[in-house]
């Protein structure tokens, strides 16, 4: 049994391909996140102690600006 069909596949196929930034106005706005979310977690290096939670404050950081860039990347 099989639960794809053209749309989800067309979808996946969507997600995991290479989504290079076509315009100079795509590239100036991943710069813009990354920027962000850099000065975000210098902020949060400073300013919270180290350990595990300081840790994960970094990594969902990180994991944001990638989603970001990513609905930067995909959109038409």
């Amino acid at each position: 049994m099989t639960f794809h069909n053209p749309n989800s596949s067309a979808d996946i196929d969507h997600r995991f391909a290479f989504h290079a930034a076509t315009t100079e106005e795509k590239r100036a706005e991943h710069g813009s996140v990354r920027a962000a979310c850099k000065e975000l977690a210098h902020k949060l290096d400073r300013d919270l102690p180290p350990g595990r939670e300081k840790a994960l404050a970094l990594t969902k950081l990180e994991e944001a600006m990638f989603w970001a860039n990513a609905a930067i990347a995909r959109a038409n």
